[in-house]
């Protein structure tokens, strides 16, 4: 089980240089979680640097899989979390997410590269702007 945050899916999306090893992390995966705040953030990036159909397109690809929805148990987790490691808070949903699913997360987001459950995959040069 894996989720892959929103700085991978731009990746995968946008045929970054490390969408290559994030599609083989999917294809490898039994179950692929996305996290609702992933799904906003992938839609607004992609609507914003490429075209609304371009989004809609990635979003309906997203919803093929599982989607978990931020509720107030994950939301509290991602508050400890946010604080015990100084993450910004769509990074803490989606950490949170991951270890409460017991999944790995896959990222080239280097705010949470040392976590444990993490697999870091360096990206190379400037990704979009993941915020408001």
């Amino acid at each position: 089980m894996i989720v892959v945050d929103s700085s991978g899916w731009i990746q995968v999306f946008t045929g970054g240089p490390r969408a290559p090893e994030l599609r083989l992390c999917l294809d490898e995966a039994e179950t692929i979680l996305v996290p609702t705040i992933v799904l906003y953030e992938v839609y607004k990036v992609i609507r914003r640097e490429a075209s609304a159909r371009e989004a809609d397109t990635a979003a309906a690809r997203l919803k093929a899989y599982r989607l978990v929805p931020l509720n107030d148990q994950f939301a509290l987790e991602a508050a400890d979390l946010s604080l015990e490691h100084g993450l910004a808070m769509a990074d803490a949903v989606v950490y949170a997410t991951a270890r409460h699913y017991d999944a790995l997360l896959v990222t080239s987001d280097a705010d949470l590269a040392e976590l444990p459950g993490v697999q870091y995959i360096e990206s190379e040069g400037a990704e979009p702007e993941l915020t408001e």
